[in-house]
């Protein structure tokens, strides 16, 4: 790992809240994080504390009722559906814990989708799906469909789709949520080494025993963050900076 310089994701007293039937929940309440490249975050806390509400919005899913977000310098506030979806895609993998593969699709389609999205040329787009399914050691499954392999397989394929476009950010809600412990380990240590390469990770996860993979721990409470600590001796800036 190496020392942290650039700010990738500055968040600034975030709050979000959903109305329905004249209640009011409130899902962030002034939740400001500060994450650098190269870093490898985890995201804790009980269900409902606002981790997959938090995930979202850093993912442009949903937007904030106050506050400022930027990704890779750029802000996100008052973006159209059209430009979320473009920052996402060149900015921004992310790993859901469904998998949320097109089972009609083979592995490569699924993977060659964001390329496809970007109007990659062709030999470009197997250059590039075949050198992330190496990555993830699927390569020899390319052909074949989500339904045809293991949970841990589909994983792995998820995870190859978000790294693809060289995104900035990868973003991973549970992704051992539907694993069984061998699998969930496999899953784990991929996306350490996938870290120890070089890729910046925001990891969402109510397993304790998975904390320990990440660099820094962000723990969640009722909205609010509650503790924020250093899991690895290694040089960190101030994890709190303010958006000027």
């Amino acid at each position: 790992m190496t020392t942290h310089s650039k700010l990738l994701v500055n968040i600034d007293n975030l709050y979000k809240s959903y109305n329905s039937k004249q209640i009011e929940t409130k899902a962030l309440q002034g939740v400001s994080i500060a994450i650098y490249q190269g870093e490898f975050v985890a995201i804790t806390g009980p269900s409902g504390c606002g981790k997959s509400t938090l995930l979202s919005i850093m993912g442009l899913m949903d937007t904030p009722t106050s506050g400022r977000y930027l990704v890779s310098e750029v802000d996100t506030a008052g973006l159209k559906v059209d430009q979320r979806t473009m920052i996402r895609n060149k900015h921004i993998g992310f790993v859901f814990q469904s998998f949320n593969l097109i089972d009609d699709m083979s592995v490569f389609d699924n993977i060659a989708l964001v390329l496809e999205h970007r109007k990659t040329k062709k030999a470009e787009i197997k250059q590039r799906v075949e050198e992330v399914l190496g990555q993830v050691d699927m390569l020899a499954r390319q052909h074949y469909r989500p339904n045809q392999l293991s949970g841990g397989q589909q994983q792995r394929v998820a995870i190859a789709r978000a790294l693809v476009g060289k995104p900035d950010l990868i973003l991973v809600d549970e992704p051992t949520g539907n694993l069984d412990t061998v699998n969930g380990d496999k899953v784990m240590a991929l996306l350490e080494k996938l870290n120890q390469a070089g890729s910046t990770i925001v990891m969402v996860t109510h397993d304790s025993r998975y904390v320990r993979c990440a660099s820094r721990q962000i723990q969640l409470l009722d909205g609010k963050i509650i503790t924020e600590k250093s899991l690895q001796s290694i040089a960190t800036p101030d994890a709190k900076v303010a958006i000027a």
